[in-house]
């Protein structure tokens, strides 16, 4: 705990402490998610958490496994978000077991990491201890992963939190990067953001902008 007190604000991550990795959003791991969240809703979250962190820009990882072999490519709705970043590839397992994405995570100069991938399991739980034995703070978006049953994942996150990660959710993460409602540079934007993908939270916020204030309903926004 001292050390994550150390690098954070007060055991709080914020945009300018913090890196997030996306691992292995792919046809194939997808395939095999069994773990009690329902697939659309992982994308979602996925998504939620992906363009939260790109409106704060935070430094932002993608990698992939075997996509030509095995695993297919990465999400073409989170490639979406980061058109300009060409995922790591590798062909082990354990992310961290590859020098490129070493490099990538080095690269940051965050010691604080939010993870989100497939499966909890393996891809998630074995770069965690790793990057723990390194002096890394491991945040991991636990609705933004997924394992092979829900026993796998429930039993990653156990053994990651005996090693010292810290448990996160996706909504709470992107809330914590806006942290005070009186920053109001992305105010807007992550408003639009909630209504979106924000489930009942951003159902709420429609309501109070269309019936309280009197807007026109979000998709009346978008341009064409």
């Amino acid at each position: 705990m001292a050390n994550i007190l150390a690098d954070t604000d007060g055991g709080l991550i914020t945009a300018d402490n913090s890196a997030l990795v996306f691992i292995d959003h792919q046809p194939q791991m997808s395939f095999g998610v069994a773990s009690g969240i329902d697939r659309q809703l992982l994308v979602n979250n996925v998504l939620l958490l992906a363009k939260g962190a790109k409106e704060f820009s935070v430094p932002t990882i993608l990698t992939t496994v075997e996509t030509e072999s095995f695993s297919g490519p990465m999400w073409p709705q989170l490639l979406d978000v980061f058109p300009e970043q060409e995922p790591i590839e590798r062909t082990g397992m354990n992310s961290w077991d590859t020098p490129a994405f070493r490099d990538a995570v080095k690269a940051t100069g965050r010691k604080n990491i939010l993870l989100s991938g497939l499966w909890t399991e393996v891809c998630i739980a074995w770069p965690t201890l790793n990057m723990l034995s390194e002096g890394y703070n491991i945040h991991v978006v636990e609705d933004a992963c997924a394992g092979t049953s829900p026993e796998a994942h429930n039993a990653a996150l156990s053994r990651m939190v005996q090693a010292g990660a810290v448990r996160m959710t996706t909504v709470a993460t992107v809330l914590e990067f806006q942290r005070d409602w009186a920053n109001r540079a992305h105010y807007s934007a992550l408003m639009d953001l909630f209504r979106e993908h924000g489930g009942a939270y951003g159902v709420g916020i429609e309501y109070a902008y269309t019936m309280v204030h009197k807007a026109p309903p979000a998709r009346r926004n978008l341009k064409p």
